[in-house]
């Protein structure tokens, strides 16, 4: 059985999209990071520590999916914004630049523990104080790293991307894909 260490709807609907069979289990860990570790290693570190905490309430069998995503612009992080304010700071930061999704994935299977990083780098194009304030205005930034949902109105944000569209939603489907067939996972009936 695969199991997603996951509660986001996101990651969810791409494994769907994916067509594959799942349960979840949410994974309840502490996503704190020590901002002087790397942040592809700390990533995957909490992707790993995802995966093993469900590991533990399922049989050797299973395949465990787990996920962390950061957003991070001239080396500094940016999580889920804790009010409006923070996630206009964010955004504001964010518009008219490069920045970067990064994404630890792990995989784990009995003693087998897989894990790697996505980085996938997306320029947004100028955005003015009013139009931060109406998107924020919609609630689709509150619960998603960098303020930001790609998926949704923050569409009409993203100039110019390079890398895994899907990763910078939370779930570089991609890279998951190779993963899951190392693990002898069928994917298109191959």
């Amino acid at each position: 059985m695969l199991v997603l260490a996951s509660q986001s709807p996101r990651r969810k609907q791409l494994l769907e999209m994916m067509g594959l069979e799942f349960q979840t289990i949410v994974a309840d860990v502490d996503e704190s990071m020590d901002s002087t570790i790397d942040i592809q290693d700390e990533i995957m570190r909490i992707s790993r520590s995802k995966a093993l905490t469900v590991q533990a309430k399922c049989t050797q069998e299973d395949i465990i999916i787990a996920a962390d995503t950061m957003v991070c612009i001239d080396g500094k992080r940016l999580g889920k914004p804790k009010n409006a304010e923070d996630a206009f700071a964010m955004l504001r930061q964010l518009s008219g630049r490069e920045h970067h999704v990064i994404s630890g994935l792990s995989v784990v299977q009995g003693q087998r523990v897989e894990s790697a990083v996505e980085i996938t780098a997306l320029h947004f194009r100028p955005l003015c104080d009013a139009e931060i304030a109406a998107y924020i205005a919609t609630g689709e930034p509150m619960d998603k790293a960098g303020a930001y949902g790609i998926q949704g109105k923050a569409a009409m944000f993203a100039q110019k991307m390079c890398g895994d569209y899907y990763n910078v939603m939370g779930l570089p489907v991609c890279r998951l894909t190779a993963m899951l067939r190392g693990f002898g996972v069928k994917l298109l009936d191959c």
